[in-house]
């Protein structure tokens, strides 16, 4: 059987991150390992986790970064790099990131491809806002 579907260290999300950044070989591997490292940044206590394994994405899955639910995926496709926002609808968005997904009801995402610049710090802000968005909902 497949190490990463038997449990233990493979199943770490860090090293599952890891591994899809190393799949991927390009330059999507580079923009999502600095987005990554931005995420963290943005606020430490953020986990990461994995989602969504199957065989379509060679059982690779999706990376997830959450903290008192949902915040962002990263999600690869053969063009860019899609951080779609769990709430994105609820947050403010002043720097104008969000590119993708207007029209839905919750979600925003941000579509991101090869030459496209990404501000840093309306991205940390943009994270930070989630987080305390998550936050206020966890409150009673």
């Amino acid at each position: 059987m497949d190490e990463a579907r038997t449990g233990g260290e493979a199943d770490d999300p860090a090293r599952l991150i890891d591994a899809r950044i190393a799949a991927l070989g390009d330059w999507r591997g580079a923009r999502l390992a600095g987005i990554r490292h931005w995420i963290r940044q943005a606020d430490p206590e953020i986990a990461e986790a994995v989602k969504w394994r199957k065989p379509s994405n060679a059982m690779l899955g999706v990376p997830v970064w959450e903290r008192a639910g949902i915040l962002c995926t990263g999600e690869t496709y053969r063009a860019y790099l899609k951080l779609t926002f769990a709430k994105g609808a609820a947050l403010s968005d002043p720097s104008g990131l969000f590119n993708a997904g207007l029209d839905g009801g919750t979600r925003r995402a941000i579509d991101i491809r090869e030459t496209d610049a990404v501000d840093e710090a309306a991205f940390k802000a943009l994270i930070r806002a989630a987080v305390a968005h998550n936050l206020s909902r966890t409150r009673g």
